[in-house]
């Protein structure tokens, strides 16, 4: 497989009264009419995102639905995640048809888990996230396991980080930017970085590090943060200038990856990558600062074995900085043949 792809920000929607539920359920049309798909596999997106919308009200006490057209291994998907602050539910519980904890009907959940390619579930006291994915039916498929959560400040038009993904057989290869400051001008900087990476993403970090340097010459710059992963051989080449956090990490340790001071852009020393070994089975996060860097995952049981995408969307929520434009990516660390 061969695939590369320079990320959006998607799309988050407020859902704190029911008319919004209407604008979510467009919104997921709208994609899947994008994307491709046919009337059934549209009307599977706007069902799951009527009922996830729906459910955020009832029992989330209102939150958040965030959608966004993915990468499968060999089509295009959607992507729709409900993040809410409510009081938690047991999935166990919620799946079988005719449970609620609201007093309705309780259909939700199972006609979800029947509708969805992929569906995941983490939920506490803090409140809960549920994950689905959809792919045309009519064609094989397979999830790639990343998930990116990304907004930007008070909801601006623009946003100043940015993030995308290239793979070719066994290698892959990850990029984060953060445009200093935010608004157009940091959007115009994320945005050159973003193209740089498009032109060669398989190059050697330290390399494309100086490629990016360049192309973000003219701009406000920003940190950078490049990864490329052999998953034949289980090796991670890092390479990071500023203030971008990366770590990889197992069910009992967390290991950060070091970055240099500097502005990609500006002014940097020489980029420098450094190379990690036996990193199948781990997860490797990506942060721009707009995210706090005080999270532990020991602090959420169980979060570690959850989808890569449940993991963003759990840590955006609870460690967002509201003060810039905040994103964070989550790959798992997966051994792929060719």
């Amino acid at each position: 497989m061969e695939l590369t792809l320079p990320g959006s920000p998607g799309v988050a929607i407020a859902i704190d009264e029911i008319t919004q539920v209407g604008q979510a359920r467009r919104y997921g049309q709208q994609l899947a009419d994008e994307a491709g798909f046919d009337d059934g596999d549209g009307g599977r997106v706007a069902l799951v995102v009527t009922e996830l919308a729906t459910n955020v009200i009832k029992h989330g006490h209102g939150g958040v639905i965030y959608l966004r057209e993915v990468p499968g291994r060999r089509t295009r998907g959607i992507e729709i995640v409900a993040v809410d602050r409510g009081p938690g539910f047991s999935l166990a519980s919620c799946l079988p048809d005719g449970f609620s904890t609201g007093g309705t009907r309780g259909i939700g959940l199972g006609a979800v888990v029947r509708q969805s390619q992929v569906m995941d579930v983490y939920a506490d006291s803090r409140g809960a996230v549920v994950l689905t994915r959809f792919y045309p039916r009519q064609q094989a498929n397979e999830d790639l396991r990343f998930g990116v959560s990304q907004t930007a400040l008070h909801g601006e038009a623009f946003c100043g980080d940015g993030w995308a993904l290239a793979s070719k057989d066994t290698t892959w290869s990850f990029l984060m930017v953060d445009g200093l400051g935010h608004g157009e001008a940091a959007a115009m900087a994320a945005e050159a970085a973003v193209q740089a990476f498009v032109a060669q993403p398989l190059a050697d970090p330290a390399a494309l590090m100086g490629e990016l340097h360049q192309a973000m010459m003219g701009t406000r710059g920003g940190a950078v943060a490049l990864a490329r992963v052999d998953t034949a051989q289980g090796t991670l080449r890092f390479s990071g200038i500023g203030n971008i956090s990366a770590s990889l990490l197992t069910p009992e340790a967390t290991r950060g990856l070091a970055s240099h001071p500097g502005i990609v852009g500006a002014q940097f020393r020489r980029a420098q990558a450094f190379d990690f070994s036996d990193i199948i089975g781990q997860l490797l996060i990506m942060h721009s600062d707009g995210l706090q860097s005080r999270w532990r995952m020991a602090d959420y049981p169980g979060l570690w074995q959850r989808h890569p995408a449940v993991i963003a969307a759990v840590l955006h929520r609870d460690f967002n900085r509201t003060r810039d434009d905040a994103t964070v990516m989550v790959i798992s660390l997966e051994r792929t043949h060719v």
